[in-house]
């Protein structure tokens, strides 16, 4: 084997290079833009937060209107009162969402992320409250690329300050909807707030401001799975947000007026305001990436530049595949839109929404369970009759308190031992010791089936029957 001498090596040669595996992060200075998209971001936050930080104030029947109460274990949902029981609910509530994801993202892509996703709308709102302190794009650059003074520590003091005081508020109002929110405040002013409460409302306080704040795109980047799977739901008919690569290219810069022909440019002027105004910092002239939320804050700002170019708008838009392929008009483009597997879809969300829809409408707010006594399968009374006991337990889900009459068949002369009506309050659950006898002779020895009825005196609706088994010696 020939030996190298290391002094003849080339120090060219001996120069390693370090790969790093991971992509260094860069601050995005978002640029603000105005339009008819940014608009319709603008009320879903206002929707959203409206119903978020409002909903736990609303009062429904002496209680909140809508309660997770973990302690009670149960659910106040406006006029419905959810048990464990109700799992089935939970369970269609998350196919539901699964089949309108499906649905949403075949049609639109990641409209959700870009308009409504709480990612989105809170690292909107911090923003905001960035622009307000710091000052539009270029001061924040020039502010950060400053040495500390009194005026930047002065700035970021009050930035932060804010965050930090919307972040304790979103947890506050997070917690209020598993302890009713009067009871947090009166712990806060009390000093006598427990444990997990303050656990979650600096927790999820804390990932608020660090989510929104400071990790912002990378969360959509790198944290959230939609970005990866997304692909899958997509198909040369999604509508998505697009450059007209025939009309833009090639880029370069040219006098306001001057024709693209003259040019021999295609209309876009290489601005890179897309770029600026971009959440997550990437170039859409590139193509379709999974960085994307489809906010279309680069369709906002590109048609303003087209607009001032004397250009058509549309050169960034909300369009497909096969439509830029194939130069669809609108009209085609969104026919296909509407293909079977979005068809599909929809009447399979819309029926399950129908089926729950009647299920909650016709839902019966009695639930009953009955334990026959095992410690004494059954004993003889004075006049001769056997008697069985059982434990009713009787859960009331309305808002109402109800009297229940309790009847039993099943066997001849069978009949109750006890009162006959037992009332139960709203919203809770409550157990009965019921005495039942028959005559000795009027079943076979062992068990013998029998029905429990039980129904609201004042509504002859709410009724439900219950198998339990008689034992006769």
């Amino acid at each position: 084997m020939k030996q190298v001498n290391e002094a003849t090596v080339p120090e060219v040669a001996k120069v390693s290079e370090t790969v790093s595996l991971f992509e260094e992060h860069k601050t995005i200075y978002m640029r603000s833009v105005s339009g008819v998209f940014n608009n319709w971001r603008w009320v879903m936050v206002f929707v959203t937060q409206a119903i978020f930080y409002g909903l736990c104030w609303i009062d429904w029947n002496g209680r909140q209107a809508v309660l997770f109460h973990l302690v009670e274990r149960k659910f106040y949902i406006f006029g419905m009162v959810f048990w464990p029981q109700d799992a089935i609910y939970l369970a269609i509530l998350l196919v539901i969402s699964a089949y309108g994801l499906f649905l949403f993202t075949a049609m639109a892509g990641r409209v959700f992320c870009g308009y409504a996703c709480p990612q989105t709308v809170y690292t909107e709102i911090f923003m905001w409250i960035e622009r307000k302190v710091e000052g539009e794009r270029p001061a924040r650059i020039k502010l950060d690329q400053q040495p500390m003074s009194s005026r930047k520590l002065r700035l970021k003091v009050t930035k932060h300050g804010l965050w930090l005081l919307l972040g304790l508020w979103t947890g506050l109002t997070f917690v209020s909807y598993f302890t009713p929110v009067k009871e947090v405040m009166h712990a806060i002013t009390s000093g006598s707030l427990g444990g997990w409460e303050t656990f979650w409302i600096f927790g999820y306080g804390g990932m608020t401001y660090l989510f929104a704040g400071f990790m912002r795109e990378q969360v959509c980047k790198y944290m959230c799975p939609y970005a990866r799977f997304q692909s899958v739901m997509f198909d040369p008919d999604t509508l998505i947000v697009t450059y007209d690569t025939e009309r833009g290219e090639p880029r370069g810069v040219r006098r306001k007026n001057a024709p693209a022909k003259q040019t021999a440019l295609g209309e876009c002027v290489d601005c890179n305001i897309c770029v600026q105004v971009c959440p997550t910092g990437i170039d859409i002239r590139n193509g379709l990436q999974y960085e994307c939320i489809g906010c279309a804050a680069c369709v906002d700002a590109c048609d303003q530049i087209m607009d001032k170019m004397s250009f058509p708008r549309g050169l960034i838009r909300y369009s497909t595949e096969n439509a830029l392929a194939q130069h669809m008009s609108r009209k085609e483009m969104f026919a296909h839109v509407r293909r079977p597997r979005v068809l599909l879809y929809s009447a399979i969300l819309v029926a399950i929404i129908t089926a729950a829809g009647w299920s909650l409408a016709h839902r019966i707010p009695l639930k009953v369970d009955v334990l026959r006594d095992r410690s004494m399968l059954s004993q003889e009374m004075d006049d001769g009759r056997i008697e069985n006991i059982y434990t009713l337990r009787i859960m009331n889900t309305d808002e109402f308190e109800h009297s229940y009459r309790i009847g039993v068949e099943g066997l001849k002369s069978i009949s109750l031992s006890s009162g006959q009506i037992l009332k139960v309050p709203a919203a809770t659950l409550q157990s009965f010791l019921i005495g039942v006898n028959t005559d000795a002779d009027s079943g076979k020895q062992g068990a013998n089936p029998i029905l429990f009825s039980i129904e609201a005196s004042e509504d002859a609706a709410i009724k439900t029957r219950e198998k339990a088994s008689f034992m006769l010696p």
